[in-house]
Order: C-alpha cells, then sequence, then structure tokens
C-alpha cells in the first residue's frame, strides 16, 4: 500500500540520493514516509519504539518495495527519550522527518507526564541531535490542536488561542523549539500542522485509535459508532498522501522565505461526524450491499476536544506548493478495502484460536 507522488517531487527525490531520519517509523505516517522515499531510491534510516506503531506496518512495507529497496533502510529500535538514541539515528543524516510523538488529546490529559516526556523532551533530543549531526533540514509533524480555543476560521498558522490539553502544550513547545534552534544555530527547520490525518495502517483499536479507524472497525463488526457531542462537531479530515506530499515538499523547498515556517496541512473543507459516519458507510456500502450499518450511539462531549476546526492552506501553497490530491470521499475510497481486509483477518485469526 503506497502513496503517489506529484511527477515533480518524484524528479527531485531521484536527481540526489540523500540520507533520511524518519522517527516513529512503525506508525501510520513515518511507514508511508519510508515506503516513498525507499521507492525513490533513498537511504532511510527509522528509529521507533513500538509504543503506539507496529512492527507489522515495518512489514508491510518491505513486501511492498522489495528487498533491493529495503537494503537501503536500517532500523533503530530505541526511544527519543534516550539522548545517545536521538544522536546515533541523526549520525549522517541529510533530513529528519519527525513523527514520533505520543498522541491524543485525551491520553494526554490522562497521562501528562508520559506525553510531555515523549513529545517535549523526546522533540528536543532529537532537535538536538539534528543540530549536532549537522542535518540539512528538519521536518516535523506539529499539531491543528495548538490552535486551541482559536475561534478564527479557517485556521490561519498566525492566529492560534490559549490550548486546551497537554498534548496541544507540547506541540506548540514544539515550535518554539524549532523557531529557536532556527534563530540560534541556523538549523532549517519546517512544521506541519496535521488536520485529521486519516489512511490505510492506522490502527483501529486501543481507547486512543482515531475516530475513522475506529468507525470502520465498529462498522465491520456489526457495533455502533459513539459519536461525542451532537454530531455537529466539524474536522478538517486529510488523507496520507496529502500529508506525505507535504512533507517532501518541506523537506525539498529551496526558498529560503519558506524555511522555519509552521503550515497547516489539510484540505481546506470542513466534515461534521455527522457527515462523516454517512461518509464511511456509504464508502461500505459499495463494497458490500448487504452490510447493515447501526445508527450512531451519542455520549457527552469530550474534555479538551475543538469544537470545528477548519485549515487555510494557502501559505503552504504559496510557499511550498502544496496541493491537496485527495479530499475526505477520495480518501475513503482508497482506505476501505483496507480495513475491510484488515476486519476480515481480524476475524479469521479470532476463529482459528477458539
Amino acid at each position: 500500500m503506497t502513496t503517489g507522488l506529484p511527477a515533480g517531487i518524484e524528479a527531485q527525490l531521484r536527481a540526489r540520493t540523500r540520507r533520511w531520519l524518519v522517527t516513529g517509523s512503525a506508525g501510520f505516517i513515518g511507514s508511508h514516509l519510508i515506503e516513498v522515499l525507499l521507492r525513490a531510491g533513498q537511504e532511510v534510516v527509522s528509529l521507533d519504539n513500538f509504543s503506539t506503531g507496529h512492527r507489522s506496518n515495518l512489514d508491510e512495507v518491505r513486501r511492498q518495495v522489495g528487498e533491493a529497496a529495503w537494503a537501503r533502510h536500517r532500523f533503530i529500535e530505541g526511544d527519543i527519550g534516550d539522548e545517545q538514541t536521538c544522536a546515533a539515528a541523526c549520525e549522517g543524516v541529510a533530513v529528519v522527518l519527525h513523527e514520533a510523538a505520543l498522541g491524543s488529546v485525551p491520553r494526554s490529559i490522562s497521562e501528562p507526564l508520559a506525553t510531555h516526556r515523549t513529545n517535549a523532551t523526546g522533540f528536543l533530543n532529537v532537535l538536538v541531535a539534528a543540530r549536532d549531526a549537522g542535518v540539512e533540514r528538519f521536518v516535523y509533524a506539529a499539531s491543528s490542536s495548538t490552535y486551541g480555543d482559536s475561534p478564527t476560521s479557517p485556521k490561519v498558522e498566525d492566529r492560534i488561542g490559549r490550548p486546551l490539553s497537554p498534548y496541544a502544550v507540547t506541540k506548540y513547545l514544539n515550535e518554539l523549539y524549532a523557531d529557536v534552534f532556527g534563530r540560534c544555530y541556523g538549523l532549517s527547520t519546517i512544521g506541519l500542522r496535521y488536520f485529521n490525518v486519516f489512511g490505510t495502517r492506522q490502527d483501529p483499536q486501543g481507547a486512543y485509535a482515531a475516530v475513522i479507524p475506529r468507525w470502520y472497525a465498529a462498522m465491520l463488526a456489526d457495533e455502533p459508532c459513539v459519536i461525542y457531542g451532537d454530531g455537529e462537531t466539524s474536522r478538517d479530515f486529510c488523507f496520507i498522501s496529502n500529508v506525505v506530499q507535504a512533507n517532501l515538499r518541506a523537506a525539498l523547498v529551496e526558498d529560503p522565505d519558506a524555511l522555519n515556517q509552521v503550515y497547516n496541512v489539510a484540505v481546506g473543507n470542513r466534515t461534521s461526524l455527522s457527515e462523516l459516519h454517512a461518509a464511511i458507510a456509504a464508502s461500505l456500502s459499495r463494497l458490500d450491499l448487504s452490510l447493515r450499518v447501526a445508527p450512531p450511539q451519542f455520549a457527552d462531549f469530550r474534555e479538551g476536544d475543538i469544537r470545528h476546526s477548519l485549515a487555510d492552506v494557502n501559505k503552504a501553497l504559496r510557499l511550498l506548493g502544496y496541493v491537496p490530491t485527495h479530499d475526505l470521499r477520495e480518501g475513503l475510497a482508497e482506505t476501505v478495502e483496507w480495513y475491510a481486509r484488515e476486519a476480515s483477518g481480524a476475524i479469521s485469526n479470532f476463529r482459528s484460536q477458539t
């Protein structure tokens, strides 16, 4: 499973072989990044501690790219909380794509110390290691949670509010540190504020699973989906191909005005949770007309959740050349068969063990 690249980006990659570090490589986004890089002839070092990522994601990348490409990949099992591990991972690296994080607003409210250790201390460890290794470009996963209680819509990069969760605090801290490292040490950084990313390899299991994989799993298991609030809460859902594109454009951009900036990475469309439920059900019905999806169940609003989230992506368009290739429904169309296979495999495994 892979994500296609605009021709210009692929040509840029193939014109020069670099060594890249992808942190959080066994995760959903990280695994897509290493797959695309290996397909484009790049050398990749990747780092993960499997706290939220899965070996199966790396195994799938290996199957997709083949053994010759996989030979250009070196995996380090380690934690970004360890300074020496970060220093070893950055050795000889030209570009860092930093995806490792402990995600989820609800988890950060339950586990603020763990969130800070990974997202703040771990981020700083990788940043220092990149500086010391003379890395050319440091691209990192920021978050739309940084907008906090800002009433502005659509969200514009230079207008943020007060953070609403420990997770949001750590992600804003990342931006501050990156900016300071640019000013103090000349490190070229770019932060990408992701808006509700979804796609293949996104884990549907666990208490902190994202809404789209969680709802696919529920519908395929003939269980009702839970909507927190009244169903009118809305998000700007962004397919993984758009995120991969944004990372590579940020890594390769040569315009000095584009550096040491943060950018929204989204589509620029807002979808309510009720509309999302209907869209996921519709994508499944095209695979199985006999499938009957249960009506959603409603629960109380969750602490720390933002009511509405819609991105303005004009800055990324202007300075990076970013143009999203998939909207929500196009992304769901590319995702649904993968989730159906995953659900089928889980059912088969369950039956074989009983």
